[in-house]
C-alpha cells in the first residue's frame, strides 16, 4: 500500500514539473543598410545621377536588379541562425531611394514568399536616400506611421537631412514601437550626431511618457560607436543592463565592440559598430529576473555569412560592397546587418 502511494505521489509531482515547464516563442528584429538601393530613373529633385545609366556609376537595370537581387537574399536570411522557417519579423533599412525600390525588392522571390511589405514615407535627403521598415504582417501588424523631422539647431531650413522614421504596432500582442533612424554622416561632425541622439531621446521619452507600457526599440546606421556620446550620452543607451534606469535605453553592441572587437563596417582595416539596435528598459529583464510574460531582450548578434566577404584580390577580406573604386563588384553593403532577438511566454 505504501509502494502505491510513493507511486501516485511521484507520478504527481513529474506531472507538477511538466505543468511548470514554460514555452517561449521568439522574434527576430533586424537593422540592415543597403548602400544606395537607387533605381535607373531620375527622381525630381534630388541629387541620384550617379545612379542613372549615364551616370559615373553607369547604373544599369542588370546592376539595379543584381543588387535587389543580394539584398534580398541577405535580408531574407537575417534572424534565421536561431528561427531557421521564420527569419525576421521586422527589419529596418536605411539608404533606399523610394518606393519604388522597395516595391521591387520585396517583390523579390526570396521576400515575396514570405509575404513581407513596407513602411516608407518620402524624406527631405539631398540625396534622396530613405529609412524603411519591412515586416512580415503574420508577426507584426503596423498601425501608426510618421517621419519625426531632423532639426538642425540654431535652426537652419536649407540644412535637410534622413528623418525617424517611426513606426507603431503590435509584436506578440505587446505595444512596440520602432523608430529608425541614419543619422549625419561621419563629414558631418559629431556635433550633428548628438543632435541626432537628443532628438530621437525626446522623441523616445515622449512616447513613453504617453504610454508606459509600450516597448521602444531604436535602430539604425549611428554613424557613431555606441560609445561616442551621440549613443552614450544624448540617447542615454547604457553598456549593462544593470546601469539602465528609467530615462535611459540598453545598448548590447558596445560589449561586442569593445571586448570581443567585432563590428559592422571596416575603415582602414578598424572595425567600426554604427549598426545598432537599442531597447527601452520595459524590454529587460534585470539581473536574475526571469519574466518573459511580456516581450523581453534575449540576444543579439552580427549577421556574418562569408558571401559577404571578398575573397581574393586587393580587397580580400573586407565586406563585399556594390562597387569598389569605380568597379561593380556585384556585392552587397558595405555594412554587415545586426540582429537582435524577443521572448514571450506562450500563454
Amino acid at each position: 500500500m505504501k509502494r502505491f502511494w510513493f507511486f501516485v505521489l511521484g507520478c504527481g509531482m513529474l506531472l507538477s514539473a511538466f505543468a511548470q515547464e514554460k514555452k517561449y516563442a521568439m522574434y527576430a528584429v533586424g537593422f540592415y543598410n543597403l548602400e544606395n538601393l537607387f533605381d535607373t530613373i531620375h527622381d525630381e529633385g534630388k541629387n541620384d545621377y550617379e545612379y542613372l545609366p549615364e551616370g559615373t556609376s553607369r547604373w544599369n537595370g542588370l546592376k539595379y536588379f543584381s543588387k535587389l537581387k543580394n539584398m534580398s537574399t541577405v535580408l531574407s536570411e537575417l534572424g534565421t541562425d536561431r528561427l531557421p522557417n521564420v527569419g525576421a519579423a521586422v527589419i529596418g533599412v536605411s539608404e533606399v531611394e523610394n518606393a519604388r525600390a522597395l516595391t521591387d525588392l520585396v517583390n523579390q522571390p526570396a521576400l515575396k514568399k514570405k509575404g513581407m511589405r513596407f513602411v516608407h514615407i518620402e524624406g527631405p535627403d539631398t540625396r534622396g536616400v530613405d529609412c524603411a521598415l519591412l515586416y512580415n504582417p503574420q508577426l507584426f501588424s503596423p498601425q501608426k506611421s510618421f517621419l519625426k523631422p531632423y532639426v538642425f539647431e540654431p535652426v537652419d531650413t536649407t540644412y535637410k537631412t534622413r528623418g525617424f522614421l517611426t513606426v507603431q504596432g503590435t509584436l506578440a500582442g505587446d505595444s512596440i514601437t520602432f523608430i529608425v533612424c541614419h543619422w549625419p554622416s561621419r563629414f558631418a561632425g559629431s556635433y550633428h550626431r548628438e543632435l541626432a541622439g537628443k532628438q530621437v531621446k525626446v522623441l523616445k521619452d515622449s512616447i513613453l511618457s504617453a504610454n508606459p507600457q509600450m516597448k521602444v526599440v531604436v535602430m539604425g546606421d549611428m554613424n557613431d560607436d555606441p560609445f561616442n556620446a551621440s549613443m552614450a550620452k544624448e540617447l542615454s543607451a547604457k553598456k549593462n543592463i544593470d546601469k539602465v534606469g528609467s530615462d535611459d535605453m540598453y545598448n548590447p553592441w558596445w560589449s561586442i565592440l569593445t571586448d570581443k572587437g567585432q563590428g559592422t563596417l571596416l575603415y582602414d582595416g578598424k572595425w567600426n559598430l554604427f549598426d545598432q539596435i537599442v531597447v527601452s528598459p520595459n524590454l529587460l529583464n534585470k539581473k536574475g529576473e526571469r519574466d518573459f510574460s511580456t516581450l523581453k531582450f534575449f540576444k543579439n548578434e552580427i549577421f556574418m555569412r562569408d558571401y559577404l566577404f571578398q575573397t581574393e584580390g586587393k580587397y580580400k577580406g573586407n565586406i563585399k560592397r556594390t562597387t569598389a573604386s569605380g568597379v561593380w563588384l556585384n556585392g552587397y553593403s558595405d555594412h554587415l546587418p545586426v540582429v537582435i532577438y524577443l521572448l514571450k511566454e506562450k500563454k
